[in-house]
């Protein structure tokens, strides 16, 4: 009897020690942060050392904690915490990072592992944030450098409130092989977590309060936002020079050219110095580009060869694996990194280039180093691997800040944190179809993402890759290995140019949609699901190619809409694919209307359109107003002045808030910059008026002339001609 309560005793207590309370502190209006164990020092959010923006995220209002804390689980067990967080059964879930296939996420299992993105969403990805919002309103965030597993409500658990029902199939046809969940599980490798909970009341508002407590997103320099060549990896200096004369004697606008690894003396691994055969002059290189209003954005990736100038310094920091036989520096010690950027800050930054492309910070495993690795700073490789992508975005772009001078540039990896940080991400994959589908998913996680274009196989196919580059947040022609041009295609070449000159025209709209992503976490490019009126019916629908001979479990669908997204405040963008004749498009509740001709087209219906060449397929909600400017061949310089054309469409007055500061530097942190209210309203005569509002003294006004085009009177038909 003694030894069978000394059983019980035991078993109680190792209960008691796995079984772990959830510590919870309010941080901010409706955020919270969670503690379990003894949660790992370095993480995601020690790493990015982003700021939160406290006063913005006030601005949201207080909310109360949105789901019963009681039901949020965790417990400590064989060095590994498990997370159980609750699903309501209708509950749908969107984000984990830059997923390019699915949209929605419930269903799923993931490990989150920062890598290159190989053709399935399972979790290995360049951005493998781990934070997802729910339909029910509010967003939750595992602060882990860690890879985590997520079983994204699919494992059914014999203790459930709302267990899954035990169907025959034999004689029952609902039976499904992905039984009901009634919870979202998560495995950390940890002794202890971080677990964040931001509160809605709405799925944007949600992702507005973790963007803001992530910084808020990046404003570009207005330069940024304009288009940006790659040339060949060989180019040397007159070539470049040549290839920014032939864009401005075609006509075609260029903003920054990126120039790929032959500008360094050695490559794979890096010197990161430049050549001199090729490049004898790069200062006056970086001065004739300037002149010319063309900023300079190098290739890079992190891994020093033996024959840079500071190899030897930097040895007592480097990693025990190499990448292409180049060291590995350990870029979460202070000392590495002041050795590391010094040379970029004297040969790059202070010179004049405008940016960095970072390349091959992802993966494949083949390639980075092993998880069997060690480091100087006692770090895991793991947590190295996945926080890699964010040291070298924040300690680059130090280097700009430090010269008050704003960059936008190219990284192959971020993570949960990097929201503030001024780079786009990319990668080696080139599905049109997918990228879309990418920079949807990119707008759940704090993240951007460029569908940009490279080569293509016919004139209709460039076409449609460019028009959506046109509508994303880096207009980036990547076609330095094929050689291909804007111009290369002159069956094309002049819907080309008119899509290319629509962009610029748009500087106005898109720079303010960037200015709410920073001030209040709206992001530029989001998921129709993250605007108001949307419904999408998510009945299961059936598989007609399942084969039940190859796949005995194979089984209905979820209904995806991955192939159409908002961009900025008003606009429904639906792209055109290579082939396609027709499309369907989803409206939400509301009146839309043609963004190129102002006609009505349809409220909260699926509406079916037929493919235009010269055309990417836009809408407008009811009231949208679009600021446009005359086109340049380049952006707007520092406090250069620009006339307006203001766009009203629809039959509801309108209201827009137009950002403006000078276009380069980092005054805006400290006051100088300006919002101007565009409002459109109905006289009593039935004649619609336009005014913007005056610019406090002191604050920066580049708007000249403004005129206005009411889209609903007949006379205005397409102005964006």
């Amino acid at each position: 009897m003694k030894y069978l309560f000394l059983f019980c005793f035991l078993i109680f207590n190792i209960h008691q020690i796995d079984a772990q309370q959830l510590l919870w502190e309010n941080i901010a209006p409706g955020i919270w942060k969670g503690t379990v164990g003894e949660a790992e020092v370095y993480n995601l959010l020690t790493a990015a050392d982003s700021k939160p923006n406290i006063p913005a995220i006030s601005r949201l209002g207080q909310a109360t904690f949105p789901i019963e804390k009681a039901e949020i689980k965790a417990k400590i067990l064989d060095g590994n915490t498990l997370l159980q967080l609750p699903l309501e059964r209708e509950e749908q879930v969107f984000g984990f990072g830059l997923n390019f296939k699915t949209i929605h996420q419930r269903g799923r299992i993931m490990r989150l592992h920062v890598d290159h993105y190989g053709g399935q969403d399972n979790g290995r990805t360049h951005a493998p944030v781990p934070f997802y919002v729910t339909s029910s309103g509010y967003g939750v965030f595992i602060n882990s450098s860690r890879y985590l597993d997520v079983y994204a409500g699919t494992g059914s658990r014999l203790d459930s409130k709302n267990p899954a029902e035990a169907l025959d199939r034999n004689t029952n046809s609902d039976w499904t092989a992905s039984p009901y969940s009634d919870a979202i599980e998560i495995l950390v490798p940890a002794n202890g977590v971080e677990v964040y909970i931001f509160a809605g009341p709405s799925m944007l508002e949600a992702v507005q309060r973790f963007n803001l407590f992530n910084g808020g997103g990046p404003i570009p320099p207005r330069w940024g936002l304009g288009f940006t060549q790659r040339v060949h990896r060989l180019f040397d200096q007159d070539q470049v020079l040549a290839e920014v004369d032939e864009f401005e004697e075609k006509g075609y606008p260029l903003d920054f050219i990126g120039l790929e690894p032959g500008w360094q003396s050695k490559s794979y691994p890096n010197t990161f110095a430049w050549d001199e055969s090729r490049f004898p002059e790069p200062e006056k290189l970086i001065q004739k580009l300037k002149e010319k209003h063309i900023s300079l954005n190098l290739w890079i990736n992190p891994y020093v060869s033996p024959e840079a100038s500071f190899y030897e310094k930097l040895k007592p920091y480097y990693g025990s694996h190499t990448v292409w036989a180049g060291a590995v520096p350990d870029l979460s010690i202070p000392e590495a990194q002041k050795i590391y950027w010094e040379s970029f800050k004297k040969d790059h930054v202070l010179p004049g280039v405008g940016g960095y492309k970072i390349d091959e910070v992802d993966g494949y495993d083949r390639w980075l180093w092993p998880d069997v690795a060690q480091f100087p700073s006692g770090l895991a490789a793991e947590q190295l691997r996945q926080t890699y992508g964010l040291l070298v975005q924040k300690q680059s772009s130090k280097l700009f800040r430090e010269q008050n001078r704003r960059t936008y540039g190219l990284v192959r990896a971020s993570n949960g944190g990097g929201v503030s940080f001024p780079y786009v991400i990319y990668n080696d994959y080139y599905d049109h179809r997918d990228f879309i589908t990418a920079m949807i998913n990119s707008g759940f996680s704090g993240l951007l993402w460029t569908p940009e274009a490279r080569a293509s196989k016919t004139s209709e196919e460039w076409l449609r890759r460019f028009q959506t580059v046109v509508f994303s947040p880096m207009a980036m022609i990547n076609a330095w290995a094929s050689g291909t041009k804007p111009w290369s295609y002159p069956e094309v070449a002049t819907e080309i140019k008119d899509m290319a000159l629509l962009r610029m025209k748009m500087m106005p709209y898109w720079y303010s949609s960037f200015a709410l992503y920073h001030f209040e976490g709206i992001p530029p490019f989001r998921a129709m699901q993250l605007e108001k009126g949307f419904v999408l019916n998510n009945e299961r629908q059936t598989n007609a190619t399942s084969n039940l001979e190859d796949n005995p479990y194979q089984e209905a669908i979820k209904k995806e809409l991955n192939d159409q997204y908002m961009a900025g405040p008003s606009l429904l963008v639906a792209p055109i694919f290579a082939g396609e004749e027709v499309r369907k498009v989803v409206l939400p509740k509301g009146k839309w209307y043609d963004f190129y001709t102002g006609e009505y087209v349809g409220n909260g219906e699926v509406i079916t359109i037929n493919a235009r060449l010269d055309q990417i397929p836009v809408f407008v909600k009811d009231g949208g107003i679009v600021p446009l400017m005359e086109p340049m061949l380049h952006a707007p310089g520092k406090n250069q002045p620009y006339d307006l054309k203001i766009l009203h469409y629809g039959e509801s007055p309108g209201q827009f808030t137009l950002y403006d500061d000078d276009g380069i530097s980092y005054d805006y942190e400290n006051g100088h910059y300006s919002w101007r209210e565009i409002n459109v309203t109905r006289e009593s005569n039935g004649k619609w008026k336009g005014s913007i509002s005056a610019v406090y003294a002191e604050k920066p006004n580049n708007v000249g002339k403004v005129t206005w085009v009411f889209m609903s009177e007949k006379e205005n038909q397409n102005p964006l001609k």
